[in-house]
């Protein structure tokens, strides 16, 4: 009998290279305590910005001289056209992705508290979150915010700026900015957004190791 496998990698979303630096398997365990206890996340929320999460863990690493990447997942009717859907009715998700050396070879590492309580690698980590065949899923430098909707290429992805840097801080608020209800809180929690802020450049302070 056939294995259907549930997940299938994309190289041609993919766009990291051979990292010039890598971690250790204890390193980034450390690192998915560290982010899984901090206060400035929410990991239970699991239908608010998962993009804005992992930007300020990724933004976190690179503060702190951290190799990381994003690990993004598509369920392929949404990227395809055809069968295939995440759980939780996602479209897709995104989640930090740390390149760690183990046993002689470089292994890629999911760091998403949001989806399990340790570290997955990536292929174990997309099927994990795959509902129905298939889905697809990539690696991709970190500093790529989000991709356009109607046309997810290779290079026309949307980098970090300050707006979706305003996006990220509402998110680990706790408000998405981009709808209606979002639009709302964020008027009446502007010291909770001024607070979200301060709070995150302290983080950048705390580098676990």
């Amino acid at each position: 009998m056939d294995t259907i496998v549930p997940t299938l990698y994309d190289v041609v979303l993919s766009d990291i290279g051979f990292p010039e630096k890598t971690i250790s398997k204890k390193q980034a365990e450390q690192l998915f305590i560290y982010f899984k206890q901090h206060p400035l996340f929410n990991w239970k929320n699991a239908h608010n910005g998962c993009e804005g999460k992992a930007d300020a863990v990724c933004v976190l690493l690179d503060d702190w001289k951290i190799p990381n990447y994003k690990a993004w997942v598509f369920g392929g009717a949404y990227l395809k056209n055809h069968i295939g859907g995440l759980k939780q009715n996602w479209n897709y998700h995104v989640a930090p992705l740390l390149p760690v050396m183990q046993n002689g070879q470089i292994l890629y590492y999911v760091l998403d508290p949001a989806t399990a309580n340790t570290l997955q690698l990536i292929d174990e980590w997309a099927a994990a979150i795959t509902e129905l065949a298939h889905s697809y899923y990539c690696s991709r430098q970190s500093h790529w915010y989000i991709f356009p909707i109607n046309n997810i290429s290779t290079t026309n992805w949307n980098t970090r700026n300050k707006q979706n840097r305003k996006w990220m801080i509402h998110c680990l608020k706790g408000i998405n900015g981009l709808t209606a209800t979002g639009k709302a809180k964020m008027s009446f929690n502007k010291t909770g957004i001024k607070k979200t802020l301060l709070a995150f450049e302290q983080a950048k302070k705390e580098n676990p190791f």
